[in-house]
């Protein structure tokens, strides 16, 4: 509030002191942003209208018939994509806005029609024959083009797992306890490589400056999946001596981690590192300590875990610390 043109105003008697307080309560209020609560709310109807309509085609599929099913999802994508073709801003390989808070869930509902589209043609209609590969191939070249070019952070994690689903492996962790793949090494060296192919995604997409806003996705699925893939391969491989040298590629990937980390300033992926890394020192400190089997050993053991705990938190708050002052610097 500009007091010395209200408080001019006010003594002129061109402003009633009643419409001058008024005027006062106002500007002295904070403004309240629903900006996040909105989104959330159109994320939600999207996949509650999504859902909803392939329970109400689950139920009622043999009175509506495949064709008409399928006609119905086409149109549901093809308008949407249509609608976002038509009002989409101009390409860049940096960031782009949506033009209106509609436009980014428009076409994550096309999107989606696209994918159970391409999923219930195969399903019932065997399009691809026993080509599974080409089945998930399909939909996930098509996702990576939709996120990149029309800049859509929502559907570039789509596409991630749809490369993870063509590689042969599942992000999703209940599935993952459900049917026990995990314990295959091919399993894990899918996830091995799939975990190196998103950290060097993320490397090229912020060195050459190609949707530099990307590499956090990137970044944050190649982590989680290349540490977990490297500690499996160790309990794997755990009976021999090679398994401490799936811990010893996990200490150097975490010391690259950190490295990047640190220079992007990113308390998070430091946080990540240092717990993966801990977790990982404690596997072999367990193992070590149960090779000794001597008396105390448990006593022992307990006090290590007891003692590393609480300096792993005076080490966190530290690294936090650093990191504010060297962002004040």
């Amino acid at each position: 509030m500009n007091n010395d043109i209200y408080n001019k105003l006010h003594a002129d008697a061109y402003i009633s002191d009643n419409s001058f307080e008024n005027l006062g309560q106002k500007h002295t209020k904070k403004l309240f942003s629903v900006h996040w609560e909105l989104k959330i709310l159109l994320y939600l109807g999207v996949m509650l209208l999504t859902a909803g309509l392939g329970i109400l085609v689950y139920k009622n599929i043999d009175t509506i018939g495949h064709q008409a099913v399928l006609a119905f999802i086409a149109l549901v994508s093809i308008g949407s994509f249509a609608y976002c073709f038509k009002f989409k801003p101009p390409f860049s390989w940096g960031k782009v806005k949506a033009p209106n808070t509609g436009f980014d869930y428009i076409l994550l509902l096309g999107s989606i029609s696209m994918v159970t589209f391409i999923g219930y043609l195969q399903y019932q209609y065997n399009v691809f024959g026993l080509s599974y590969g080409l089945a998930t191939f399909v939909p996930m070249l098509l996702l990576f083009f939709l996120a990149y070019y029309f800049d859509h952070l929502g559907i570039l994690s789509m596409a991630i797992a749809a490369l993870a689903l063509w590689m042969g492996v599942s992000i999703t962790p209940k599935t993952l306890l459900a049917y026990g793949t995990f314990n295959s090494s091919e399993i894990i060296s899918t996830y091995v490589v799939l975990g190196l192919m998103l950290l060097a995604a993320a490397y090229i997409t912020q060195r050459f400056d190609i949707k530099k806003h990307f590499k956090f996705s990137y970044h944050h699925y190649g982590v989680h999946v290349t540490f977990i893939a490297l500690l499996a391969g160790y309990f794997d491989r755990y009976d021999t001596a090679l398994s401490v040298l799936w811990i010893v590629m996990l200490l150097a990937l975490a010391v690259y981690i950190y490295l990047d980390a640190y220079k992007e300033r990113s308390f998070y992926f430091i946080l990540l590192t240092i717990l993966y890394s801990y977790f990982a020192l404690s596997c072999l400190l367990v193992r070590l300590l149960y090779a000794l089997m001597r008396e105390g050993s448990i006593y022992l053991l307990l006090m290590c875990f007891i003692g590393s705990a609480i300096g792993l938190i005076f080490l966190l708050i530290n690294v936090n610390k650093s990191l504010k002052h060297d962002d004040h610097i």
